[in-house]
């Protein structure tokens, strides 16, 4: 089992890990010959939020090899603290206690070091002396068996009601951080096919809404209507309540998002596309799952 790349774009690598970091503190990497898998299915997790992610090779590798028994597939369980550290430092020349420059070369490889296995980063770079520095960062794995990696599947959700081209997350982040003291522990999202989008909080004795207009609503899959073949109101809104907490630390992902889809799951789910580097495919995508509060449907 053999893998080394070199990473092109490790800010954007970083923030990845860094958004995801702050739900889970395990992660679960499938690496194949075209893309990365960052996969978070914990039950364990904050609020049961489940994330699964397909990251294209060239957005953050160049030089890409890797071998297994597996299909060429390697996947392997990680501490995403620990990762994040890695990358934070390998993003931050001048920082850490480190002084190369810009132009860096930063290696990921897997090796073993004393008796496990690790994930090591080998940054080298000049410093401002003009000098040669070499800066190595190991960070401690466990290597998925084959069985366990079958038992990996996304979770099974309804035909959404509604899918929405959300605003710019760092706003609707704004948005959901004023309206927090009246959100108590959960807040409401909804949407139609109308292009309209509304984000509640409430409390016993207040209630705020903000609403947006003419966004798109993207085309919904084949067969995705709940409806069947009835006529659709595009002008109804259809809803879902969800941890507050949880939507707040995804709103975090602001920092990798071109653009977002919401999925709305009436009363079970929101779902989260974020794609990387424009609308589309766009080079990649995360994908979020934010189960609804069941105690209070809407």
């Amino acid at each position: 089992m053999r893998f080394r790349a070199n990473v092109t774009d490790v800010g954007l690598f970083y923030r990845i890990v860094q958004t995801i970091e702050k739900m889970h503190k395990r992660m679960t990497i499938r690496f194949t010959q075209t893309a990365l898998h960052i996969i978070c299915n914990s039950p364990a997790s904050e609020g049961g939020v489940q994330v699964w992610s397909q990251i294209e090779v060239p957005v953050l590798f160049t030089d890409y090899r890797i071998q297994s028994n597996a299909d060429n597939e390697i996947t392997l369980n990680v501490q995403s603290d620990l990762l994040a550290a890695a990358l934070r430092s390998a993003a931050s020349p001048g920082t850490q206690n480190t002084s190369y420059t810009m132009d860096a070369t930063i290696v990921m490889k897997l090796a073993k070091k004393g008796d496990g296995p690790v994930m090591s980063f080998e940054i080298t770079g000049v410093s401002r002396l003009n000098k040669e520095m070499r800066v190595s960062h190991d960070v401690r794995i466990e290597v998925v068996r084959a069985h366990d990696v079958r038992k990996l599947a996304a979770p099974l959700c309804p035909n959404p009601e509604v899918n929405i081209i959300l605003p710019p997350l760092a706003k609707l982040r704004t948005v959901v951080e004023r309206i927090r003291p009246l959100s108590g522990d959960v807040i409401a999202l909804y949407a139609n096919r109308s292009g309209q989008l509304k984000v509640s909080g409430r409390t016993d004795s207040a209630r705020v809404d903000v609403a947006w207009s003419g966004l798109s609503n993207p085309a919904m899959e084949q067969g995705a209507s709940s409806q069947g073949d009835e006529p659709v109101d595009s002008t109804r809104m259809h809803g879902v309540l969800v941890s507050l907490r949880s939507l707040s630390k995804f709103l975090g992902s602001h920092v990798v998002s071109a653009t977002t889809i919401a999925s709305v799951c009436q009363n079970h789910c929101l779902i989260l596309y974020v794609y990387l580097g424009g609308g589309g495919e766009g080079g990649g995508v995360i994908t979020f799952y934010i189960p609804a509060i069941f105690d209070d449907p809407i």
